[in-house]
C-alpha cells in the first residue's frame, strides 16, 4: 500500500483546510486509517482515526473542530479541519493498518496556521 497525502498549506487562525490521503495498491486490505501530526520539536501524535466501518475517534485537541471521513472504494481518507489554531501547525501524516497487520505512512503534508 502506498499513501499520498495532499491539501496542506498556509491558513489564518480561524480558517479551514481539508486534507486528503489516497491509497494505492492493495486498498482492499486496508482496515483502520489515521491522521497523525508532528509539530516542530514535538513527538508525533494521533489526531483522528476511523475504522473501515466508519467509527471515529479524535484527540481531545481535535474534537469539535476536525472531522475524519473515508471512501473505502477509493481507499481515501479525509480530514476536514475547521477553526484552526496556531497550535495546529504541524506536518500531518496519514497512516493505515492492513488485514495482514502491516502499517503504512504517507509522506506528510505541512499545515501552517498563522495568528
Amino acid at each position: 500500500v502506498q499513501l499520498q497525502a495532499s491539501g496542506g498549506g498556509l491558513v489564518q487562525a480561524g480558517g479551514t483546510l481539508s486534507l486528503s490521503c489516497a491509497a494505492s495498491g492493495s486498498i482492499f486490505s486496508i482496515t483502520d486509517m489515521h491522521w497523525y501530526r508532528q509539530a516542530p520539536g514535538k513527538e508525533r501524535e494521533l489526531v483522528a482515526a476511523i475504522t473501515r466501518g466508519g467509527s471515529t475517534n479524535y484527540a481531545d485537541s481535535a474534537k469539535g473542530r476536525f472531522t475524519i471521513s473515508r471512501d473505502n472504494a477509493k481507499g481515501t481518507v479525509y480530514l476536514q479541519m475547521n477553526s484552526l489554531k496556531p497550535e495546529d501547525t504541524a506536518v500531518y501524516y496519514c497512516h493505515t493498518n492492513t488485514l495482514r497487520g502491516l502499517a503504512y505512512w504517507g509522506q506528510g503534508t505541512l499545515v501552517t496556521v498563522s495568528s
